[in-house]
């Protein structure tokens, strides 16, 4: 397909290392191994059409995605002439390009918040700002950009004046208004409407945008275009949806916040006004692979907004291989080339059932020969189906192995993580008297903390302290020594409270912990001083935008209520706090771009932690290839060198890995060698642990996009679809007729990969070469 479409000389160097030979898609695309090499594809791209069109316009991406986008661009122009530089340039087509000047570029912002201050850090104006027209060397006097500080509005008012709580109302459009705010919110409602139709003029009076990279939403969008908008849009202000506000939550510091901020964006017909434009799609990572799917192999359609790249010659989607997985091209590839394995039979005979919403025992000999996937399967006859289920079945015994005489370590990246990825296989461990278990959190965990949650515990705390209900304060050792002490107690009580349905006594627990954590990080002597701190820690974060980067100090604390969090959760099955382990890894620092691993600070706590404990059995999140700055990722090869370091000084053969994933990704069967049963009763469990335990996290804050609530909800609906897609293979009477009442009473169920050593290094190494190469 793409021999129809003028690839440039980068693209065609890219597609021949790509090895892709088919593509069927709608829009052409390109694939590459990982997310640092898509930054270095699209950094080539992006200067071979610069050093073409010196004076061109220019519309890139803000957030995560781009981060190597941006360092592969920067490290390319500092390098041109050396020779590591050269050797990138003459591999990927840029060999006999001349070095660009990027400064007589014109830049235009593709969205922005509304209404935001342009100097907050985590306005898209003040990203552009800092890594495009002073990264880049840009002219700031050429930028087309979005300052809500600057945009006019009634009367010559300032937005927080017009918009005293930062809400605007879009139905003033077309409705009368109510007062004498609501006229001024009106009149500015159509100068900002103004202001947009003008900035739309600015972009098609230069020719329209002749190089556009965007990244795509979980629902699709492109820029702020969300589901549903018009192919033929322009630059609007306009409101979002839940998905794009739930992905907007870290940026904004909370659902709260992006749920009610509108947003300033160019339109789909803003990117292809200009028929020769080159835009370009990126996207990363398998959690992106069902949009990709839909909006790449779908006509020109309003539902996905990037199928509004068909109408160019060089509209493009870059791709991982992860985010490129569920396209009929790379379905077709997985079967057809190399060695057919089991894995493939059963994922092909799995998916059959699916896609003709059949149970295993009714697939018949015809149905295997007429699909083109299973028609593949060596030897393939009428007991192909029945080996499968067998196969399953032999998943869901090993799931029922009742465990014993081992030493438990589940690990996870954040607060949560290890609860929500496999709970109920963890409490059939706890049961079993002769295990010893170890629970650790490898980051703080302190950006899913809001300030508003700070504020108000805080405030209560200070409360109690008025009323003399924290008396552990009036000990004449408590400052010295009596802060670290008793945090069991602290657990038990909190925990007893929950017994007892006493939510205020739940808060005071919270608060005690609340006092120890101050007493630690501020260095407190007496109880003036941490009044003084509680003070001072309330009136930094009420000054502070909503998504501002906190303080150390803040950030810690934020961490240790987390820390609370967690043991409180394992402390329900009698797991005392010294074996809840808080390892904060050096990594995690809450910028937009956070570091990579490092070998010293980050893995020697864990292979420290490994010395000492002497598991026999560790658990990790074992994510696919993530997309961006990953905390999960980072984490998994952090783990993966401290196991390789140890695996040096102590034989590892019986050591056992246990992978697994929670809400944010989700094993197919046939990616999974061990199935555990969940019951009603597990997942009532985790709910109950979940809402009484996570406080900072009931209110779902940073919540999924694929649900507005507790994540506690998400991965109770993952443990039910995995049950409905092996019922499917397997049949409803094999649960509710089993001999095993595990097995009666599952509603659910829970897929990992359990491990060797040398098995779980080999499959990190295959996700650490998407490290390779960082810059």
């Amino acid at each position: 397909m793409l021999s129809k479409y003028p690839l440039s000389e980068v693209e065609k160097a890219f597609l021949q290392e790509s090895g892709v030979e088919k593509i069927t898609t709608k829009i052409p695309y390109l694939t590459v191994d990982n997310f640092p090499k898509m930054g270095l594809l699209t950094a080539c791209r992006f200067l071979e059409w610069a050093a073409a069109n010196p004076n061109g316009v220019i519309s890139l991406p803000t957030g995560k995605t781009p981060e190597f986008f941006i360092k592969w661009t920067q490290y390319l122009l500092e390098n041109w002439e050396s020779k590591k530089g050269k050797e990138i340039r003459e591999k990927y087509g840029l060999g006999n390009t001349k070095k660009p000047v990027l400064k007589d570029l014109t830049f235009v912002q593709i969205d922005e918040f509304y209404p935001i201050s342009s100097s907050q850090h985590n306005s898209f104006y003040d990203y552009v700002n800092k890594f495009y027209i002073q990264g880049f060397g840009l002219s700031k006097e050429k930028a087309i950009l979005i300052n809500s500080d600057e945009i006019p509005l009634a009367n010559g008012m300032h937005y927080s004046e017009v918009f005293p709580d930062m809400k605007v109302d879009l139905s003033l459009r077309f409705r009368d208004p109510q007062n004498d705010l609501e006229k001024l919110q009106q009149k500015s409602i159509y100068m900002i409407d103004q202001w947009c139709g003008e900035y739309e003029q600015r972009i098609r009076d230069l020719g329209g945008i002749g190089f556009f990279l965007g990244g795509i939403g979980p629902d699709g969008h492109i820029a702020f275009n969300t589901r549903g908008s018009h192919i033929y849009s322009v630059t609007r202000l306009t409101e979002t949806n839940f998905e794009t506000q739930a992905v907007a939550a870290g940026d904004l510091g909370g659902i709260e916040v992006s749920a009610n901020r509108l947003v300033i964006t160019i339109g789909l017909d803003t990117i292809v006004y200009n028929p020769d434009a080159v835009a370009i799609i990126i996207a990363a990572g398998e959690a992106k692979a069902g949009i990709v799917k839909d909006s790449l192999e779908t006509e020109l359609n309003n539902i996905y907004p990037a199928t509004v790249l068909q109408k160019l010659k060089s509209g493009r989607f870059y791709l991982t291989k992860g985010a490129a997985v569920k396209l009929t091209d790379s379905m077709d590839a997985y079967y057809e080339k190399g060695e057919w394995t089991w894995e493939k039979t059963e994922r092909s005979v799995i998916e059959l059932c699916k896609k003709l919403n059949r149970y295993g025992h009714r697939i018949k000999m015809e149905h295997l020969k007429a699909d083109k996937y299973t028609k593949l399967i060596p030897d393939l006859s009428e007991d192909t189906v029945n080996q499968v289920m067998k196969s399953i079945e032999n998943k869901l015994a090993k799931g029922l192995e009742q465990e014993k005489n081992e030493v438990l370590l589940h690990t996870g990246p954040h607060h949560d993580d290890i609860s929500l990825g496999i709970l109920p296989h963890i409490t059939n461990q706890l049961h079993e008297p002769s295990n010893e278990a170890h629970f650790s959190v490898l980051t703080s965990g302190f950006t899913a903390v809001t300030n508003t949650f700070v504020i108000e515990t805080l405030q209560y705390t200070k409360k109690l302290l008025d009323e003399d209900k924290i008396q552990m304060v009036n000990y004449d050792d408590f400052f010295e020594v009596g802060y670290s002490l008793k945090t069991d107690k602290d657990v038990y009580h909190y925990l007893t409270n929950v017994a007892s349905e006493n939510a205020e006594a739940r808060k005071r627990g919270l608060s005690h912990r609340v006092v120890r954590a101050l007493v630690i990080i501020y260095a407190i002597k007496n109880k003036t001083q941490l009044r003084e701190t509680i003070n001072d820690v309330i009136s930094i974060l009420r000054k502070s935008y909503d998504g501002e980067k906190n303080p150390a100090k803040i950030q810690k604390l934020k961490g240790m209520i987390r820390e609370f969090e967690e043991e409180l959760v394992w402390a329900h099955f009698g797991v005392q706090v010294k074996n809840v382990h808080h390892l904060r890894l050096g990594f995690y620092t809450g910028d937009i771009f956070t570091e990579q691993p490092d070998k010293k600070r980050d893995v020697e706590p864990i292979l420290d932690m490994f010395r000492k404990i002497n598991p026999t059995k560790i658990s990790l999140t074992l994510d696919p290839e993530g997309s961006g700055p990953d905390t999960h990722y980072k984490v998994l090869q952090a783990t993966a060198e401290a196991v390789r370091q140890w695996s040096e000084e102590k034989d590892l053969s019986n050591l056992r890995i246990i992978g697994y994933r929670n809400v944010w990704f989700k094993f197919e069967p046939h990616e999974a060698n061990v199935i555990v049963p969940v019951s009603l009763g597990d997942m009532s469990v985790m709910e109950d642990s979940f809402s009484n335990c996570y406080l900072s996290q009931v209110n779902a804050s940073f919540p999924s996009y694929s649900h507005n609530g507790k994540f506690s909800t998400v991965a109770k609906r993952t443990w039910v679809s995995q049950l409905d897609d092996i019922q499917l293979l397997l049949g409803k009477n094999y649960f509710y007729l089993h001999e095993r009442a595990k097995v009666r009473s599952s509603h659910g169920l829970i897929f990992f990969r359990d491990m060797n050593v040398e098995e779980f290094l080999a499959t990190a190494r295959e996700l650490e070469k998407s490290i390779e190469g960082m810059l």
